[in-house]
């Protein structure tokens, strides 16, 4: 785990980028709200607030990035309204709050958006609990959410936008069909059933912080498009949290909120959150829980009680997933694997045809765009075959194919990577044997993406490569023609469970 965040590869450092301007822009947002004259709990929901405005928003392109950091507070202040007037309405605050799990969950099916918009509503809610928002609260509440997600917005789009050319970010494509044929709606039903038993068990366990277990269950399923995901990401999500609380008992009980320490120990947790996320969903939760720790130290109700209460309720959020997962319109991991598999061996042909046409010198052509697509694609491919590649998966054959399929697919990657290094130089040449290499890297994807049919594992023999664009493209064409045995045998007998 350590040494996959650290040698994880990132393309024109953009989570470096990512990560630096969250840590600019949050600090931007707390101090304007201690400027205007917020008190903690304002500035610690303005700094919320910028967080999820730079976190969540994800369309393609700047301008539908603007547009829906512009509709965060539509949808996030009445939110925000609801859960402070219920403040102290216990049955109808809950119900509320499952209601608006189930929206944001359902919210998928209008894409990057909706899933933002989505997000944003839920984290509003969760937030007005945080900090015990009440109604004559709101109005500090309103500007510290305005000013928060306009702060992320003037250094996003002003001060430091590096996006100009982004992929489009790939997310779970519905089903076909309606209703519950529908995976956005069985995964909304999901949600509101695992985190209907973690409310309850939650409130058991604690009458004030209740809402980390609803929490929890949130977001193990977001991002999350099938069954074995869910499972793993509970694991994942426990483990990063137990991680958390240990770091927060060496650092954050000692500080005991001292103001100058932890905010520059918050600033670390804000970028490891961003520079992580990408890659490791454990690291994550471990700055997550590790910055929740820091906040109550500033609140001044930091003790190790609560580090342990706050695991006690993750667990039974983590529990509360797998639960739903399992038992309420369950949705399977075959298609979501394949479906992933097929778009990243696309994403290959369309890397090495875009890299080729910049050798030959097409005007316009760029291949660094797909790239990023391609290390995007590969994330969700890794996501998907988590569950059969985890130790304790019993299955050990299944989990070698698996393990295979992502090793080659990761030196398509890197030869990819190399390609494009190459393409970028302008004193490469064009080589008329680009073309029939791109060819036949395309009638390659085209046979495993197919479902092999009438493939027999291997290419016809590529010439000895002379120069470095034709070496990497010979890379991939051996790891696609390695991939075909695995793939045919997951499409004969399941990758994974169907």
């Amino acid at each position: 785990m350590l040494r996959r965040m650290f040698v994880a590869p990132d393309p024109g450092r953009t989570r470096l980028r990512f990560a630096a301007r969250a840590v600019l822009g949050i600090g931007l947002a707390v101090a304007v709200c201690a400027l205007v004259g917020h008190s903690l709990t304002g500035g610690v929901t303005g700094g919320l607030a910028a967080l999820l405005a730079l976190f969540t928003v994800a369309d393609p392109t700047v301008r539908r990035q603007a547009a829906t950091t512009a509709l965060l507070p539509v949808v996030g202040l009445p939110v925000l309204t609801l859960a402070a007037l219920l403040h102290d309405h216990a049955v109808a605050r809950d119900l509320a709050f499952l209601a608006v799990v189930g929206a944001g969950v359902y919210a998928r099916r209008w894409g990057p958006r909706g899933h933002s918009l989505g997000v944003f509503a839920f984290m509003t809610y969760f937030i007005a609990q945080f900090v015990h928002a009440t109604a004559g609260d709101l109005p500090e509440q309103y500007a510290a959410v305005l000013l928060g997600v306009l702060s992320a917005a003037a250094v996003r789009f002003g001060l430091w936008c590096y996006e100009r050319r982004r992929p489009p970010v790939p997310v779970p494509a519905p089903a076909a069909g309606r209703g519950l044929a529908r995976v956005t709606t069985r995964q909304a039903v999901q949600a509101v059933a695992g985190s209907g038993f973690a409310l309850v068990a939650g409130q058991l366990i604690s009458g004030q912080r209740w809402y980390w277990a609803v929490g929890a269950t949130w977001w193990v399923f977001v991002n999350t498009a099938s069954r074995g995901e869910t499972l793993v990401r509970s694991f994942r999500r426990v483990l990063g949290t137990v991680l958390g609380i240990g770091l927060g008992l060496l650092v954050a009980v000692p500080v005991r909120g001292a103001e100058a320490p932890t905010a520059v120990l918050v600033a670390v947790c804000v970028f490891g959150i961003f520079y992580t996320a990408a890659v490791s969903y454990t690291w994550m939760m471990l700055w997550v829980t590790f910055m929740a720790g820091l906040l109550y130290g500033l609140l001044g109700v930091l003790e190790p009680g609560l580090l342990a209460l706050r695991f006690a309720e993750t667990g039974v959020g983590a529990l509360g997933a797998a639960l739903a997962v399992l038992f309420v319109l369950p949705v399977t991991t075959h298609a979501v694997t394949d479906a992933w598999i097929a778009r990243a061996l696309r994403c290959v042909h369309a890397c090495t045809a875009e890299a080729a046409a910049r050798l030959a010198g097409t005007e316009g052509a760029d291949p660094a765009p797909r790239v990023a697509e391609l290390e995007q694609l590969l994330g969700r491919v890794r996501l998907a075959v988590a569950p059969l590649v985890h130790p304790l998966n019993p299955r050990r054959e299944r989990r070698r194919r698996a393990r295979r399929v992502l090793a080659l697919l990761d030196e398509c990657a890197r030869e990819i990577r190399g390609l494009v290094t190459v393409a970028a130089d302008p004193e490469a040449s064009h080589d008329a044997r680009l073309a029939a290499a791109c060819w036949r890297v395309e009638a390659a994807v085209e046979a495993l993406t197919d479902g092999g049919s009438g493939h027999d594992g291997g290419l016809a023999p590529s010439p000895p490569a002379e120069g470095p664009a034709l070496a990497h493209l010979h890379g991939v064409e051996r790891a696609l023609a390695e991939l075909a045995a695995p793939l045919r045998v997951r499409s004969r007998t399941g990758l994974v469970d169907a």
